[in-house]
């Protein structure tokens, strides 16, 4: 391993990430199909429609796992850009619930709701960006010289 050339190197690169690149293919069209199988099954067993909540839901909890995933298989070095990434969503989401806040409560019932969940988005949404903040400035604080 250590007698090998740069080019060597980079063709073994080269190989491994078109093997990935392959098997992340093959796990595209698998999950394709299993979603085509779900999507049938699930179009036969209600008659062709499915409930608009129930297939929001699914998206919702589909999504919280593979958050869960995605967040915990994170290496340590990477966590404070990811805290920055997560900061800067969480703010287009105080954008996003600062408008909601703001609907015209004259509109009717649907706007009484749209103010309180629009209300509890800003105040986790704020939590959160917080939150990120402490912890970054922990982590860097980790990198400083005592002394």
């Amino acid at each position: 391993m250590a007698n090998e050339t740069p080019q060597q190197i980079l063709d073994k690169a080269q190989a491994a990430a078109r093997l990935a690149r392959e098997a992340a293919d093959a796990a595209q069209a698998y999950a394709d199909q299993a979603a085509g199988a779900i999507g049938a099954a699930a179009s036969a067993a209600t008659g062709g429609a499915v409930d608009p909540f129930v297939f929001q839901l699914a998206i919702f909890v589909l999504a919280v796992f593979v958050g869960y995933y995605v967040v915990w298989s994170v290496t340590p070095a990477l966590h404070t850009p990811l805290m920055s990434v997560t900061n800067a969503i969480s703010s287009v989401i105080v954008v996003g619930a600062l408008l909601s806040v703001g609907v015209n409560t004259t509109v009717g019932e649907g706007a009484v709701w749209a103010r309180g969940f629009g209300f509890v988005a800003l105040i986790l949404a704020s939590v959160n960006i917080f939150g990120g903040f402490l912890v970054t400035q922990r982590m860097l604080a980790m990198y400083k010289k005592k002394g």
